[in-house]
């Protein structure tokens, strides 16, 4: 397969690709070096970038558990894009744990949990100041009530115990 990938991916086209390529990643027909330059052309921008996070941290495939050093190189990239990203989807995959709970639905509410794992994986993995400058601001903004991430918690209606479940994840990534 001719791995070109375009700049300005649609979110869509991002999903599709990053499914494609995780499956070549499993088969073993790419080398670490086209791993890293597939991953670092997709986070680039905002649409590869969510789409690649979307695919990989729910993907049915193990290789998300245990990222390889490309992988993290790749993510390394794009520090902006990945720490706003990364941050982001550990609040909503710790939200939505609680939510499942709630709705009696463990099956998701372990997806949900994984998906919180491997996030906080690649936050340990990728060690960006970044990363822990925006954990930081949202753990803030949560015990403030108000802050830079405020509009993201409002946009998602977290409750105080997915804030509070938030703030625990985010604690424990900083300590």
């Amino acid at each position: 397969m001719n791995w070109h990938i375009s700049n300005n991916l649609s979110f869509e086209d991002a999903l599709q690709l990053t499914g494609t390529f995780l499956e070549a990643m499993v088969k073993k027909d790419l080398k670490d070096y086209e791993i890293e330059e597939i991953i670092t052309t997709l986070v680039s921008s905002e649409n590869g970038a969510r789409g690649f996070f979307v695919i990989y941290l729910t993907s049915d495939l193990s290789l998300a558990d245990n990222p390889s050093e490309g992988v993290i190189n790749a993510l390394k990239t794009s520090p902006e894009i990945v720490s706003e990203l990364l941050v982001k989807n550990l609040a909503m995959s710790s939200a939505m744990a609680v939510t499942h709970r709630r709705n009696n639905d463990e099956e998701k509410a372990k997806s949900s949990e994984q998906v919180c794992q491997r996030t906080s994986k690649l936050i340990k993995q990728t060690n960006l100041e970044l990363i822990k400058q925006k954990l930081e601001e949202l753990e803030k903004t949560i015990i403030n009530n108000g802050g830079n991430y405020q509009a993201f918690l409002e946009k998602w209606g977290y409750d105080q115990q997915q804030k509070q479940t938030i703030k625990s994840n985010i604690e424990n990534l900083l300590s």
